[in-house]
């Protein structure tokens, strides 16, 4: 895992100045603090650079990487996780190899197959593939979108980098904000892609990529897996046992490191059938935990302390205490280019800071609960169509009851949204955390464009005619893993971890997981009110029953709302209740602090919203740097 950037001045072919490449990898040698590369195409008005965090072939994997007749060079961030037998394809068919790195198969790769080389590539990456001969610049994001890519293109001039902060670089430091971006970030807690909240910054989206050759630029996507219906359905038997045999090869494939390998290991289910998956290819892999103390009663500390004994792996505790949550949400914040409002980023941090210290290696748990349906919301959407079904009256006193007696607002639109005619719509209900007409409210007079909401289903046009074929949970669940997935919780984990020079991998969402998960039928994961059923049956076949039994526990969710409830805190008297704070610049003073109000007073939950507008001025700020 490395961190790449590049400039291609495509109108003049200006030569690019070596010393603008070597800023634009010196502000992100955190990604990479074990080496620096740097190719320079005169001819071409080309400048590629990289820095390197060693994890395969030491001595021969450097980057910039090219052909023995240099016409074709690439330079990449992450992992391919089948190289070793695309490299035995690609030596049958007469190509030969000088590394024993995964990023020479990149380019035999496209030497082979040209653009389509992507669709055999099993991995986390962003690539930039620059075609000599034929003035080509490939730039391209994995199918799950593991590692980031972002960009800006002129009428001049392309630039590109894994993070936002190369691209503001070199007397590039200001930028205006993307009002529109902000309106969804309030409502759904990140930025889609191909939004950032820069104007002119965009990021690549899952599965796409951009191809700049012969006087034009186009993105497009390349990952277009439509899922249909397993048909005949398999058995549960047989679907348990094809879905642990990915699980198996997955974890396999991921474990290839030249150093130790570790685990951020929760007190839950996942991360513990993940540890038990690796105990299968060796023994005694290093684990890392976070909690806030045993004064929560959701910390994980001692569950995840217990399944480290039972699996015979030692265990590392990180604790986390509210004033290092106070002192270090800046810093966070700043570290995550994008505002992603999740509790989950301060222990993200402290434990990747840790891990580092023993590995430059982890795996983590991320994915059965998006894929499998592991969330009260997968609930609501399959068992929604009963609800649809019923009589006017019976449907209207259910909506009333929703009004009255629920504190947040998110159950609130949970049951108006079981109840909508389009499902997209349903869709986004569930995703916000407040309506699209109280986020609106928020903001000033003449700050927001007309329907600004709307852009939401822009950025997820290109894959609605992917999933046409889709019941309604597993509709919801393609547009889950394909945006909030890669853009909240991949992208926080991939900036916390490589702040600290740590590659974080993710082997539940594997493409061949994915793709064979995303054709079961939906009665495999929601089955009689229980979630992740089929995962949880794996489970139980592989874990002992001690930790079967636990209760799913989203301890950082509750710790920040019971900090936020408290009048005094810091956070929101330094930030929301301060009429010069920057947010201001765009949203209404008495808006916010009735949110705050209501909260604190216990009329509504409104946590999100609360800790969201936190971090957006916390954000504000660090941009205004």
């Amino acid at each position: 895992m490395c961190g790449i950037v590049g400039l291609l001045n495509f109108k003049n072919e200006d030569v690019v100045d070596r010393k603008h490449i070597q800023e634009m990898c010196r502000v992100i040698a955190h990604r990479g603090p074990d080496g620096e590369g740097i190719f320079i195409d005169k001819n071409n008005g080309l400048g590629l650079g990289h820095r390197r965090l060693s994890i395969i072939d030491l001595v021969t994997g450097k980057q910039p990487m090219s052909n023995l007749e240099e016409d074709v060079w690439v330079v990449f961030d992450g992992e391919i996780y089948n190289f070793p037998s695309l490299r035995i394809e690609l030596k049958s068919l007469g190509h030969t190899f000088r590394t024993q790195s995964d990023t020479e198969v990149i380019i035999h790769g496209y030497e082979q197959w040209g653009l389509d080389v992507l669709s055999h590539l099993n991995g986390m990456f962003a690539i930039a593939l620059w075609d000599r001969k034929r003035k080509r610049l490939l730039l391209a994001r994995d199918r799950a979108g593991i590692k980031p890519l972002y960009y800006r293109m002129t009428t001049t001039k392309l630039e590109f980098a894994s993070e936002i902060r190369a691209l503001t670089t070199n007397g590039n430091s200001k930028q205006s904000i993307n009002v529109t971006a902000l309106n969804l970030f309030l409502r759904y807690r990140y930025t889609p892609s191909p939004l950032t909240l820069f104007e002119g910054i965009l990021k690549l989206a899952p599965g796409t990529r951009l191809v700049l050759e012969n006087g034009g630029a186009r993105v497009e996507l390349w990952g277009k897996f439509q899922p249909r219906p397993f048909d005949p359905a398999p058995s549960f038997a047989d679907a348990q046992e094809g879905l642990l045999e990915r699980y198996r090869v997955a974890v396999k494939s991921q474990l290839i490191s030249d150093g130790p390998v570790g685990l951020l290991l929760s007190g839950g289910l996942d991360s513990a059938l993940l540890l038990d998956l690796m105990n299968q290819n060796g023994n005694a892999f290093q684990t890392f935990t976070v909690g806030f103390g045993t004064s929560f009663s959701d910390d994980e500390l001692s569950e995840a302390a217990y399944t480290a004994r039972k699996l015979n792996s030692p265990n590392t505790p990180v604790m986390i205490s509210k004033k290092m949550f106070e002192t270090a949400l800046p810093k966070i914040i700043e570290t995550l280019e994008e505002p992603v409002a999740s509790p989950s980023v301060i222990p993200m941090y402290f434990l990747c800071e840790r891990a580092r210290a023993d590995v430059k290696v982890v795996l983590m748990g991320q994915g059965p609960d998006e894929l499998m349906g592991g969330y009260k919301r997968h609930l609501g959407t399959y068992y929604g169509g009963y609800f649809r079904n019923l009589p006017p009256p019976l449907s209207a006193g259910i909506r009333s009851l929703g009004k009255c007696f629920f504190r947040k607002d998110s159950v609130r639109r949970a049951i108006n949204s079981l109840f909508g005619s389009d499902r997209i719509e349903r869709y986004q209900n569930i995703l916000s955390i407040m309506s699209g007409a109280i986020i609106d409210g928020l903001f000033q007079d003449s700050v927001l464009p007309t329907s600004p909401g709307d852009k939401m289903l822009e950025c997820w046009e290109g894959l609605f005619p992917l999933m046409k074929d889709t019941d309604e949970l597993g509709g919801f669940q393609f547009l889950e893993v394909r945006s909030w997935l890669p853009d909240a919780l991949l992208l926080y984990a991939d900036k916390l971890s490589m702040a600290h020079g740590l590659e974080v991998r993710v082997p539940y969402l594997d493409q061949n997981i994915i793709e064979y998960v995303e054709q079961l039928p939906s009665c495999f994961k929601i089955r009689n009110g229980a979630t992740k059923w089929l995962h949880r049956k794996i489970c139980r076949q592989l874990l002992p029953r001690e930790i079967i039994r636990r209760k799913k526990k989203a301890f950082a969710a509750n710790v920040v709302d019971r900090w936020f409830l408290d009048s005094r805190n810091p956070i929101i008297q330094g930030t929301l209740m301060d009429h010069d704070s920057l947010i201001y610049d765009y949203l209404k003073p008495q808006a916010v602090h009735l949110l705050i109000q209501q909260h604190q007073s216990g009329f509504r939950d409104n946590h999100k919203i609360i800790f969201s507008l936190a971090v957006l001025e916390e954000w504000l700020r660090s941009a205004a740097a």
